[in-house]
């Protein structure tokens, strides 16, 4: 089931008209050292079928604490700063498409599992994957009819 919701106001740079998918990250801070972090898909030029924004992933929690710095560095890498993220005032940036597509992966495989050492060789795998194979992999999960197989599938492809 894809889930869509209203915009909030987040303060972001404009869509993009350039023939390019649209995505992005939204933050929030939770309370003392609790994070949230989602992808959304916006609507632009590209994807005509995309009307409202939609939610690809989301993490937050203890799931998100393990793998945390992993993260950051990535967002780092893309230019991204979570450090002025201030109580109940969410914040939301631009991401290209291979950072949302890995994110959205990760958050998606990373959500429901409880096992520390399973959820960092499942990351492991994950960022060594190419562009193509985790693109495969996002869409299956987005688009199957029962994306808890595709996911459980991929879990245990990681874990081996």
């Amino acid at each position: 089931m894809v889930m869509t919701a209203p915009r909030p106001n987040l303060t972001r740079e404009p869509a993009s008209f350039s023939g390019k998918p649209c995505y992005e990250l939204r933050a929030e801070h939770l309370g003392a050292s609790n994070l949230q972090l989602e992808v959304w898909q916006l609507p632009a030029t590209a994807t005509p079928q995309i009307t409202k924004p939609v939610r690809i992933a989301g993490l937050k929690g203890r799931n998100l604490a393990l793998i945390e710095h992993r993260i950051l560095r990535r967002l780092s890498k893309a230019g991204i700063s979570l450090g002025g993220l201030k109580p109940d005032q969410p914040k939301a940036f631009s991401v290209d498409e291979e950072l949302a597509m890995m994110l959205g992966l990760i958050f998606r495989v990373l959500a429901p599992m409880r096992s520390r050492e399973n959820m960092v060789t499942c990351v492991e795998g994950i960022e060594a994957m190419g562009r193509e194979e985790a693109s495969y992999w996002l869409g299956m999960a987005m688009h199957r009819k029962n994306p808890r197989r595709v996911l459980a599938s991929l879990r245990m492809l990681m874990k081996d």
